[in-house]
């Protein structure tokens, strides 16, 4: 491994496996509808399962320069469907960058993995 590669928790490891997925799933489901109906307004029951899931990820984040920009959904607010496309995409794009900066190849093991400590 390289002495200058950053490395994660085992936790945050874990707990991005676990959300990525979810992430952009929820991210593709937003942008098709975006693509029909932008300024339709987002339920409230939408907005919190998708603050769920943002909670969730944040927590993977939360020591990376990213977090700063990047919100919750507001509730009282009543997004519309394109602003909750615009907050996944820089939440997926974030998630991404995590990934490039702490998941790579390990030449002495022969295998990409999580750098962790």
């Amino acid at each position: 491994m390289d002495k200058e590669q950053a490395y994660t928790t085992t936790n945050k490891a874990q707990t991005y496996d676990t959300t990525v997925g979810l992430l952009k799933a929820m991210y593709m489901e937003f942008k098709d509808l975006s693509k029909k109906k932008p300024d339709a307004a987002v339920s409230k029951s939408k907005i919190n399962i998708t603050n769920r899931l943002l909670t969730k990820v944040r927590s993977v984040l939360d020591d990376e320069e990213s977090i700063e920009f990047l919100d919750l959904l507001d509730e009282d607010d009543v997004p519309q469907v394109s602003d909750v496309t615009i907050i996944l995409s820089q939440y997926e794009a974030a998630m991404a960058s995590f990934r490039d900066k702490y998941y790579g190849f390990n030449s002495s093991e022969r295998e990409h993995q999580w750098y962790t400590k």
